[in-house]
């Protein structure tokens, strides 16, 4: 989860380095994002089916070593068009493995320690920003916008035979033979169960309104305040090479994440899930309609980061361990992937509403936006997602 966590969050911290490398305008960088999230989407609502058949194990090999590949070729993007197709490459072995590592956790985990489990394993999404993001920010401006994709390729290398040699398949039924029609048909007949449909709707939300948020912030904090970091009047410098305000403001905003995310997972799991997400949706809401008033100095900007990620991490680890009680897990690993993919979709179709706003309104408006759909979020989990009770009732 780091290594996949790690070049996908990339993305938006050198968003800058990348127009400028590549001469492209801010408005066109946010297609990067929507791409590789679209196709993530596609590649885990096929592999979703195929991991209910084959287990976890496999769909996670496959998908890290799609992602050694596709990150590998990011080495020969020479223009923004190869360069989005590689993110769809990427974007192809996310699919595959996402859905099946939250999907793990449900097959090998009882309910009751299920948040505690999402928590450190959906750790190395933070982690991923708090060395991976500074790291690849440094590389990228020390170096070019390819450098951290080949690096953390060479990572995803690791983690492809760590999982060959020490991840174990789950003991958990499976599903029987799958025909082209019954894969078709799955889909159709998890969103037609009310809980599934609601849970689908919740992910999509929950992406829609950190694609409106995260995706151009880099960008409005880019052209608003100098980039320079110093420390007692030096330089910040990392394996020689300067370390940037965007590349602090992340390393800030992944180090609470790192102990929110099982912290959160732990308390659900005394607590409940659902109230942890309302605290969460409404903390979030607060800040994101803050943020622009109250950034008025840089560094404002390192308090609010923190913040959001803090609050965002409450929301998903919560989530995460909700969902993987919903269906029996027979079709946990579809449920899953349809609801990454929705969200990938909703990343997707943020990046690109964010894209429009920040051009035609400014960034204050995508913050607006954001608000209103964590608060539309909020509305849905509290009137329509269950909090499951009796989880044996469904033969997990």
């Amino acid at each position: 989860m780091f290594s996949s966590a790690s070049q996908t969050i990339i993305v938006t911290p050198i968003l800058p380095v990348i127009g400028a490398a590549l001469d492209v305008e801010p408005a066109s960088l946010g297609l990067l994002v929507t791409a590789y999230s679209l196709m993530l989407a596609a590649a885990a609502l096929v592999m979703g089916p195929i991991s209910d058949r084959i287990g976890r194990r496999q769909a996670l090999l496959m998908g890290a070593g799609t992602l050694v590949v596709a990150l590998a070729l990011h080495g020969l993007a020479r223009s923004f068009e190869m360069l989005l197709a590689m993110r769809v490459v990427a974007g192809a072995g996310g699919g595959m493995l996402s859905g099946a590592a939250v999907s793990y956790v449900g097959d090998y985990f009882p309910y009751a320690r299920r948040g505690w489990a999402a928590g450190w394993v959906m750790s190395g999404v933070p982690f991923g920003i708090v060395l991976g993001i500074p790291v690849g920010r440094v590389l990228a401006v020390g170096f070019d916008f390819r450098t951290p994709f080949l690096v953390f390729a060479a990572v995803m290398t690791v983690a492809f035979v760590l999982v060959l040699t020490v991840v174990p398949q789950p003991d958990v039924e499976r599903e029987g033979r799958l025909s082209l029609r019954d894969t078709l048909l799955r889909y159709p007949r998890l969103l037609a169960q009310k809980d599934a449909l609601v849970a689908s709707a919740t992910y999509f939300l929950m992406y829609l309104s950190l694609g409106l948020l995260v995706v151009y912030l880099p960008q409005w904090l880019t052209e608003r305040y100098p980039l320079d970091v110093s420390l007692f009047g030096r330089p910040l410098r990392l394996f020689g090479l300067d370390v940037d305000f965007i590349a602090t403001l992340f390393l800030v905003g992944g180090g609470a994440s790192v102990f929110t995310g099982p912290a959160a997972g732990t308390l659900s799991d005394r607590i409940g899930r659902k109230p942890l997400i309302l605290v969460s949706c409404f903390g979030l809401a607060a800040v994101t309609l803050a943020l622009t008033y109250v950034v008025v100095e840089r560094w404002v900007a390192y308090p609010i980061y923190f913040g959001i990620m803090v609050l965002f991490a409450m929301r998903m680890t919560p989530l995460q361990a909700l969902l993987t009680a919903l269906v029996p897990g027979r079709q946990r690993g579809s449920l899953l992937s349809l609801t990454i993919a929705l969200g990938q979709v909703g990343t997707a179709l943020g990046a690109a509403l964010g894209g429009v706003l920040y051009a035609g309104a400014g960034y204050r408006v995508n913050t607006y936006a954001s608000a209103a759909v964590i608060l539309l979020m909020a509305l849905l989990v509290w009137r329509a997602l269950p909090e499951p009770a009796d989880v044996e009732g469904l033969k997990v």
